[in-house]
């Protein structure tokens, strides 16, 4: 079953994200089970080529591949799409005329207004009818809500056809309502409850990037009904796998 129908489905879903070019990293993780994984441009040196190089990657371990996006700009939807890419993630969206700009530059006219050229995604011009139609059937456009505009805008932005799903960028949100990083403040998790009610009426599958790799946090959020849930990031489970590990071993060879 592909990802957009999964989302239709309102199936519960855990992805992850991706910030380091080397496509090992990404064969690891798809491997590890993810059902959707993240290829960050906006917060990693991540270029276009080592893009399509991971989407190649991650098409071999039949792993959805979002592209998140460094802006909400046609061109960079049209060429990420063109390189394979499942769907977008598209940051900052902050009211319905955004969601619908992410929508028109993936989607072909007349549904949308993306330009047509032939890349990988088209099979390199062997089977660009096949392509629009897995277009149609299966381009997943997430919007990411990380600002205190677009909560205020949420019912609007939800309301868009074409939106697939929504993730809230906490971090983002917490920075625009001028408490950067403090994530546990009331206003900053009444902001999160007002989007997710917004999306349970809009009947919008949605969750929340679980920067951590924290089994606990996830479950909190799974338990609080979020159905697309980001769980990590490829150097933060590095960076803490190597330190839990080390730690034990310090700790054993104390005591042995």
């Amino acid at each position: 079953m592909s990802l957009k129908a999964k989302l239709n489905r309102s199936e519960l879903t855990i992805g992850s994200w991706i910030t380091l070019g080397h496509p090992s990293i990404a064969e690891i993780m798809a491997a590890a089970g993810f059902d959707w994984l993240v290829l960050d441009m906006e917060h990693s040196v991540l270029e276009l080529s080592e893009v399509q190089s991971i989407i190649q990657v991650l098409d071999g371990k039949q792993c959805p591949a979002i592209v998140r996006l460094t802006s909400n700009h046609p061109d960079q939807i049209k060429r990420v799409m063109d390189a394979g890419a499942t769907g977008i993630m598209v940051p900052m969206i902050k009211c319905a005329a955004d969601a619908k700009a992410a929508v028109d530059g993936a989607y072909y006219p007349p549904r949308g207004q993306r330009g047509v050229g032939l890349a990988r995604a088209q099979g390199y011009g062997n089977s660009f009818q096949a392509y629009r139609q897995w277009l149609e059937e299966n381009a997943v456009i997430v919007v990411m809500i990380e600002h205190i505009d677009a909560v205020r805008a949420i019912d609007s932005i939800l309301e868009v056809s074409g939106v697939d799903a929504y993730i809230i960028g906490p971090y983002d949100l917490s920075g625009s309502m001028g408490r950067p990083g403090d994530l546990d403040h009331p206003d900053v998790q009444a902001a999160i409850a007002q989007v997710f009610e917004a999306g349970r009426r809009a009947g919008k599958p949605g969750g929340i990037h679980v920067i951590e790799p924290d089994l606990q946090a996830l479950q909190q959020r799974i338990q609080m009904g979020f159905n697309f849930l980001g769980y990590g990031l490829d150097i933060r489970i590095l960076d803490s796998i190597c330190r839990t590990h080390l730690k034990n071993i310090r700790e054993t060879l104390k005591t042995s």
